[in-house]
């Protein structure tokens, strides 16, 4: 046996497409981690009122590590997606940089709500001054937070353009019908979270609607991206620039 036979061949290191669709997997694993974790969190957490408090209200008191927890693994695998998607939506609608970049927006706007807790909004955590003295914390996470509730509805109607512009009419009612929606719930939950009018006891019910649309629009939109790359490539049409 020779001695080339002897040697240990080196790993063999993932492909660009491997990664790209590992890539575009962290955006369907992203809005299932965030749902499920606030939904769960927000159900048997003492105190807590998942009809009347933000979601954001959950990474405050003694188990408020696991909603800050939560906003930061959501917000790295949002990220990822959206540096994922930008190659995938070029070469399938000849995208730019508009939609990942807004997509980067909102991931960012995670990271930073889970790095700056929000003031006490409401009666929570129990014995809150009601109304709770703003803090530059809680200034820094509303103005992260705005990243995710004004990006995401923008980036639904850029991306939504791109499908129209290249004839997929459904997804581009499906995404501008999202941006809608989303903007809708949440000035109802704007409204609630005010304290001051009769939307105020389901406030947190609104917002979680709210959250549900628009991450439900980001997982539909990785799967989509991940099965047009897997049509592709089976047509043997992928063009990698």
């Amino acid at each position: 046996m020779s001695e080339a036979n002897l040697r240990p061949h080196p790993a063999a290191k993932p492909s660009a497409s491997g990664r790209r669709r590992a890539l575009l997997t962290c955006g369907v694993a992203g809005p299932i981690v965030f749902v499920v974790a606030f939904l769960v969190e927000g159900a048997t957490r003492a105190g807590y009122s998942a009809l009347r408090h933000p979601v954001s209200s959950l990474a405050l008191g003694e188990y408020g590590w696991t909603q800050r927890a939560n906003f930061l693994v959501t917000g790295c695998l949002l990220l990822a997606f959206a540096v994922g998607s930008r190659p995938a939506l070029r070469q399938a609608y000849g995208a730019g940089r508009w939609g990942p970049g807004l997509l980067g927006a909102v991931a960012v706007g995670l990271l930073g709500a889970g790095i700056f807790a929000t003031d006490p909004v409401g009666d929570y955590p129990p014995g809150t001054a009601v109304p709770a003295p703003q803090t530059t914390t809680g200034t820094l996470h509303d103005t992260f937070s705005a990243l995710v509730f004004l990006g995401l509805p923008v980036a639904c109607c850029v991306v939504g353009y791109r499908f129209a512009r290249t004839g997929h009419r459904g997804e581009a009612v499906y995404s501008v019908a999202t941006a809608v929606l989303f903007l809708a719930l949440f000035f109802l939950a704007s409204a609630g979270f005010s304290q001051q009018t009769a939307l105020a006891p389901v406030g947190g019910l609104f917002q979680r609607l709210t959250l549900v649309v628009g991450m439900g629009w980001i997982g539909w939109l990785a799967l989509h991206l991940l099965h047009t790359r897997e049509d592709d490539g089976n047509q043997g049409r992928l063009d990698i620039k």
